[in-house]
């Protein structure tokens, strides 16, 4: 599993985790994301249970495992966070942030000493040593409770499912050339994405936003004149048109 710094300030730094050329061929490849601070660290996604060790070797070389105070949740898909029993053990005093209307489902991946914080549906606000992040509302994209993580002063935006690509685990990091990676990503937006409202409503949210980097948890990141071609794209793509046979 590859870790690489994304950004980097004085007051903090985003890492993302992925590429996993050990995990099983059937496994779908996600991307795990960090903030750290000087005192904390801020852990988005976290993955599934068959990723936990790699990304535990992988998160120890960068920060002591106590620093680890905040966990992100953008939904409840087991791709993300069905590692949540294991990182329950692993971690000493934790939050679990996470879509409200999920917790009850989300207890099933196991949560015995981690606290929980459910965001409400309009969103909520952390501040981890005055990086003050948001969680924004993502609601049926594609998840019924689904949420992004904005950090305003890094101008990154963590946004879970939307951006996502199908692709090779060796594909690179960063999109290249847009409308050639847009063949990874029609084919899962069409079906996992089922509500053209609320993709209207995310792209008019998320639009108001200066947005430099744009992090999927599959697939390539969108940075520069990327992200504005996403929202033009997706803007325009119909969703939850996907045919069922």
């Amino acid at each position: 599993m590859i870790c690489q710094k994304i950004y980097s300030d004085v007051k903090h730094q985003w890492f993302v985790f992925g590429r996993d050329p050990s995990k099983p061929n059937k496994i779908i490849d996600t991307n795990q994301y960090m903030i750290k601070t000087s005192k904390n660290a801020f852990l988005m996604d976290p993955g599934g249970i068959e990723l936990f060790a790699p990304m535990l070797a992988s998160i120890v070389k960068e920060i002591p495992l106590e620093q680890i105070k905040h966990v992100f949740a953008s939904h409840q898909d087991p791709d993300i966070i069905s590692s949540l029993g294991l990182w329950d053990k692993a971690l000493t005093d934790a939050t679990l942030f996470a879509p409200r209307i999920w917790e009850g489902f989300l207890r099933h991946f196991g949560m015995e000493t981690m606290k929980f914080k459910g965001i409400p549906d309009e969103g909520d606000k952390l501040n981890i040593d005055g990086i003050q992040l948001q969680f924004i509302p993502a609601h049926y994209l594609h998840s019924s409770g689904n949420f992004n993580v904005y950090d305003p002063e890094a101008k990154i935006l963590m946004s879970g499912d939307i951006g996502a690509a199908i692709e090779p685990v060796d594909a690179p990091m960063e999109v290249e050339d847009f409308d050639a990676h847009c063949k990874f990503m029609e084919g899962f937006h069409r079906r996992w994405m089922p509500s053209n409202t609320a993709k209207s409503n995310w792209v008019e949210r998320v639009s108001k936003l200066e947005i430099d980097m744009m992090c999927p948890q599959h697939g390539r990141i969108f940075t520069g004149d990327n992200v504005k071609r996403f929202l033009e794209w997706f803007d325009k793509l119909e969703v939850g048109s996907a045919a069922i046979s």
